[in-house]
Parts: C-alpha cells; sequence; structure tokens
C-alpha cells in the first residue's frame, strides 16, 4: 500500500471522528464540566478566621459529605421533595391522560379541521414557561380575574387557588395546559405510523372504534407513552419557573416550595454555593434513579410481553 493510500485510508477512518469533534468540544465544555464543577464544590466548604476581614479570612477547604449530610437532615428540601411528590401526582397521570386522548381523538376519521385542531392543542407549549405562569396567575387573582367576576354574578364560591391545598392544582394547571400539547404531538406521531392495513383488519373482524382504540392503538404507541411519561418526570422533579413567578401572587409559596428553588435561594440568597452545589448533585442522582428504574422497568415488561 502507498504512502497516498494510506493517507487517504487513515482520513476515511478518522472521518466519523472530526465530523463528532465540535460536538465533543460543546458537550465538554457546556454539560460535562459545569457538572464535575459543581461535584467538586459540593465536597469543599469556606472556612471563616476571626471576623473573616483581610486577604485569607476565607480559605476553600476540604469538607467530605458534610454538606450532603446537611442536605438530607434539611427539612426545607424534604418538605420541597414532598410538594414536588403532590405536584407530580397531579400533573404526570393527568397530562399524559389527555394527552392520549387528544391523540386517540386526532387519529379518528371522524375528526374535523384536523390541522386546526393539531396547532390548538400544541400552541401552548410554544408559550414559555414564565409568561404561562404570568398569565395563568393573573387569572388566579380575585381582584383582576373576569372567572371570578363571573363566579360573583352568578352567585358561586370563589376558591383562593393561590392559598392551600388548591395551590397544588393552579401550579398543575399551568404545567398540564403547556405540556399536553407536545405529548399529544408525540403520541399523534407514532399513531400515524401504524399501518392502515390493521384497522382494516380489525374492522372486518367487527372490532368497534373503542376496542380498536384500546386493543389496538394504545398498545401500539406503548414506546411513545414511556417516552413522554419519562420526559414528565424529568420536568416534575425540576419544575422551578411556575412556583417562582407566582410567589410575587401569594404568601403559601415560599423560597423553598421545590428542591430547586431551595438551591437557588441557597446558592444566590444565602451566598453558599457549596451547599447549593450539594443540594443540586442529590437532585440529578434522584432525577437520573427514578428515570432509569423506570426504563429498566418498562423495557423488562416489554421483553416479558414478546416473551410470551
Amino acid at each position: 500500500m502507498t504512502t497516498a493510500h494510506r493517507r487517504r485510508s487513515y482520513g476515511v477512518k478518522g472521518a466519523p471522528y472530526g465530523f463528532l469533534l465540535p460536538a465533543t468540544i460543546l458537550f465538554a465544555l457546556f454539560f460535562a464540566l459545569p457538572i464535575g464543577y459543581a461535584v467538586w464544590l459540593s465536597f469543599h466548604k469556606v472556612h471563616v478566621s476571626g471576623l473573616g476581614l483581610g486577604s485569607g479570612a476565607r480559605k476553600e477547604v476540604w469538607a467530605g459529605v458534610e454538606n450532603y449530610t446537611d442536605a438530607f437532615t434539611d427539612s426545607e428540601l424534604l418538605d420541597g421533595a414532598l410538594h414536588v411528590l403532590g405536584y407530580g401526582c397531579i400533573v404526570v397521570p393527568v397530562m399524559l391522560g389527555l394527552a392520549l386522548l387528544f391523540a386517540l381523538m386526532l387519529d379518528s376519521d371522524r375528526v374535523r379541521l384536523a390541522p386546526f385542531t393539531r396547532l390548538a392543542i400544541f400552541l401552548p407549549y410554544a408559550v414559555p414557561g414564565v409568561v404561562a405562569a404570568l398569565l395563568w396567575g393573573f387569572l388566579y387573582l380575585p381582584d383582576v380575574s373576569p372567572f371570578y367576576y363571573v363566579l360573583e354574578k352568578l352567585g358561586l364560591p370563589q376558591p383562593d387557588l393561590l392559598d392551600g391545598g388548591p395551590l397544588y392544582l393552579a401550579l398543575s394547571n399551568i404545567a398540564i395546559w403547556g405540556g399536553t400539547g407536545f405529548n399529544m404531538i408525540v403520541i399523534y406521531t407514532s399513531l400515524q405510523a401504524v399501518p392502515a392495513e390493521v384497522y382494516e383488519a380489525a374492522k372486518l373482524d367487527g372490532a368497534t372504534p373503542l376496542q380498536i382504540a384500546l386493543r389496538i392503538k394504545i398498545p401500539m404507541v406503548a414506546p411513545s407513552l414511556v417516552l413522554t411519561f419519562f420526559f414528565s418526570i424529568i420536568a416534575t422533579l425540576q419544575v422551578f419557573s411556575e412556583p417562582t413567578t407566582l410567589k410575587p401572587l401569594t404568601n403559601s409559596v415560599s423560597t423553598t416550595w421545590s428542591p430547586l428553588m431551595k438551591v437557588y435561594r441557597d446558592a444566590f440568597g444565602a451566598g453558599d454555593v457549596y451547599q447549593a452545589a450539594a443540594e443540586a448533585v442529590i437532585i440529578a442522582l434522584a432525577t437520573l434513579v427514578l428515570s432509569f428504574g423506570f426504563l429498566r422497568g418498562a423495557n423488562r415488561r416489554n421483553k416479558q410481553e414478546a416473551a410470551r
């Protein structure tokens, strides 16, 4: 083999790595490096000597697992986790249930104006989360909301959605309104990939539209349901913008209502980036364990069904 042939062979073999290099560099700079730095910070703390004045009075020292111990025993972080748990128990099933229902309706032969309806359902997802939270927040306020005006004229009760238990419903409504359209598109796209011959064979066997939906369509889109559930879990554990945006409108939302709000408060309010880094690492690990645990369980169930 000549030198030119060798260079050409090496060039062909190295081409994939050349294409991957820009993405690898960006991944390392903006994803891997910040994560590594956060982990490094979580094992350190600031040691203050004397009054903390002068050069060398504040030193960064090794803290071991002290920050993690403080995080696991922090009642505010635990309360935030309970808030997110209650929030997720409402958001995930309702949002995915509505997304599946809308996808099945749009996939029906009897639906009219399907492109317009599909766009109308998806459109709230295009609204930024902060804007959506502000929009709904003012609709929840009794003094400015048109809904409360109508309820008052009709003589009906006017519940305060920004206080107590209804607060969970108010926050969940924002997430459901914004996320249903995206999940609907994922499920609807999966339904469009099902061969039409499958539906025709079911109709020839006398299956009703409801039976086709329950026994054919939903099982066929099970992978899409798993994917949307996976994304929904991650989004629920990382809830931040909705309660943060509604906080100025009510006293029921504290600065530590969710775990991410606790991280933000400790990092930028209290100035303790080391404790905030430990809390962020814990949240990331919890998200990783729950997400991959769910995926592993779903894959195991699929293998068992395929073996049958």
